[in-house]
């Protein structure tokens, strides 16, 4: 069993590992008998990339801000990049968790990214608006 995992259907927490495919670890729930990914609810959930290549990715934006530089580099188009990039700033308060202990990227790149997702990832209805106040929006189901 694992720390904090809960069924997507019946929110059970007795889930079991069932085996794995594509390289994703499945899981059973052993109250309702649905199996899932692991990455159910994160923003890896249906990516056929592998993660070493997204963050690879991701790093040479934040290193070099250039959505181009990054399709250079990695080989993959800049619209998937730009996808990566917005799927990871519907779950921010994770990314950065993850971006602090696991990359252990400093304090003002963190923001460097955020800042970028902010220019590169939102429509006119977004722009203009603190990054705050869209987080706080977001986090109201929508109300300002």
């Amino acid at each position: 069993m694992a720390n904090e995992l809960l069924c997507p259907r019946c929110r059970g927490a007795h889930c079991t590992r069932n085996g794995t495919s594509r390289g994703h670890r499945r899981w059973e729930c052993q109250d309702c008998g649905r199996t899932f990914a692991d990455t159910v609810g994160t923003p890896l959930f249906h990516l056929h990339t592998p993660l070493p290549e997204i963050i690879r990715a991701i790093m040479v934006v934040l290193r070099r801000s250039s959505l181009r530089a990054a399709e250079e580099q990695t080989g993959h188009n800049y619209e998937t990049i730009a996808a990566w990039i917005r799927r990871l700033g519907d779950h921010a308060d994770a990314v950065t968790r993850v971006l602090v202990h696991d990359l252990e990227l400093s304090e003002i790149e963190i923001d460097e990214f955020w800042s970028f997702v902010g220019r590169k990832g939102g429509g006119p209805s977004r722009r203009g608006k603190p990054i705050l106040a869209r987080a706080l929006t977001r986090a109201n189901g929508g109300v300002a």
